[in-house]
């Protein structure tokens, strides 16, 4: 570390440098922290989970009950042990809030000022942060299982949605209308995610085993179907015969560079795909254990190196080297099926990771807290004691 600053403050290295080795130190020293806390405000299952990129300070959490609750990650008080407060909720007692099970979060990716929410009551709600009242509504004839905003549009404002029904949905913020179907697919669409380098370009999984990759400007279909033989390509071919997995499909996730797309399935498979060319790296992670029905919600780390992606895994979080297919370890002392994770790059806490039921975690970025609290309607988190060092 000192030479690192060292070599930084004399200009004889790169300052990314310092930060790539440090994010790596505090992400392979992962451990509980008993000393924080989360407030505990849902009465059930918590679903999925999403971080603000525009501070890192504001999260959102969507349950089982149809309640989203937006906490405050920051620590002003000064004190070693602290509780993450709820600033606001959509309780039961709200008018507007969803009558089944919230599936899908996300802060709107230029501004905390909105966010979008999805359920299993067919409906997604653009809700105005400040007031708490839904802005706009719109009503689908089946189960929402995802929504994905691109996190780089700047040339159009489209939400994709993944229902019980096989066609993607496009949503236009702007219009309040749909504006788009994909078809393609011949079950449910479980995960929709748009790519983080291309902003027309999105990934879609789904039940019937296949993966497929679209262009949402052209009209003739998906530009390719994910095949895991690396087989003929060609879209006659591809619709027929090419799968990604032997299960469903729940889970997608980019890496941070969008050049590679991951994919998670019930045949207990995990695979890394170039999303350029919809090659199958025959990157071998194991056994990476997956019994849901639903989205599988799964993050990549950002700034580190070795890449690396982190999986809900049974009651763990498995971490794996996303080029080598290396376990570098489990994050253990849940004693549930853990839901979904979420990797927050640049401030004190490297992770925050929820479980089935009622039961909320934070991972530290310290090494030398050990203790574990897994306790049924308790929240608790960990945390570290320093950001990451400015870049200069």
């Amino acid at each position: 570390m000192l030479g690192f600053l060292t070599a930084r403050q004399a200009g004889l290295d790169d300052p990314l440098r310092l930060r790539r080795a440090e994010s790596t130190r505090r992400v392979l020293s992962l451990t509980l922290n008993p000393d924080r806390e989360v407030d505990r405000i849902h009465g059930n299952a918590i679903n999925t989970i999403d971080i603000e990129v525009i501070e890192g300070r504001y999260m959102l959490s969507g349950g089982a009950d149809g309640v989203i609750v937006i906490y405050d990650l920051e620590n002003y008080s000064g004190k070693t042990q602290y509780t993450c407060k709820a600033v606001c909720t959509v309780g039961r007692s709200n008018r507007y809030v969803h009558k089944f099970s919230v599936e899908t979060v996300q802060w709107y990716p230029h501004d905390t000022g909105m966010f979008v929410s999805s359920s299993f009551d067919k409906t997604m709600k653009v809700w105005d942060t400040e007031t708490l009242k839904p802005a706009e509504v719109f009503e689908f004839e089946d189960n929402v299982y995802s929504h994905h905003l691109s996190p780089i549009a700047r040339k159009h404002s489209l939400i994709a949605v993944g229902t019980k029904d096989p066609k993607i949905q496009l949503c236009d913020l702007k219009s309040g209308s749909r504006i788009q179907v994909l078809q393609g697919h011949r079950a449910e669409v479980l995960s929709v995610r748009w790519s983080p380098r291309h902003e027309h370009i999105l990934a879609t999984a789904s039940a019937d085993s296949k993966v497929k990759v679209w262009d949402v400007r052209r009209a003739s279909g998906c530009l390719f179907t994910l095949d895991q033989h690396n087989g003929d390509k060609t879209k006659a071919a591809s619709e027929a015969v090419n799968t990604a997995h032997n299960g469903r499909v729940n889970g997608l996730c980019f890496t941070a560079d969008g050049l590679h797309l991951l994919t998670t399935g019930t045949d207990d498979r995990m695979r890394l795909w170039n999303s350029a060319t919809g090659e199958n790296t025959l990157v071998n992670y194991g056994k990476v254990s997956n019994g849901s029905r639903k989205r599988l919600q799964f993050t990549v780390s950002r700034g580190c190196s070795p890449e690396l992606v982190f999986v809900p895994c049974e009651s763990s979080v498995a971490v794996y080297a996303v080029h080598t297919g290396a376990l570098v370890t489990m994050l253990r002392g849940h004693y549930n099926n853990v839901d979904c994770c979420e990797f927050h790059p640049d401030y004190q806490n490297s992770g925050h990771f929820f479980l089935r039921p009622f039961t909320f975690y934070l991972f530290n970025w310290c090494g030398v807290v050990t203790a574990v609290r897994a306790i049924r309607n308790v929240q608790s988190p960990w945390q570290a004691n320093e950001p990451l060092p400015p870049d200069r």
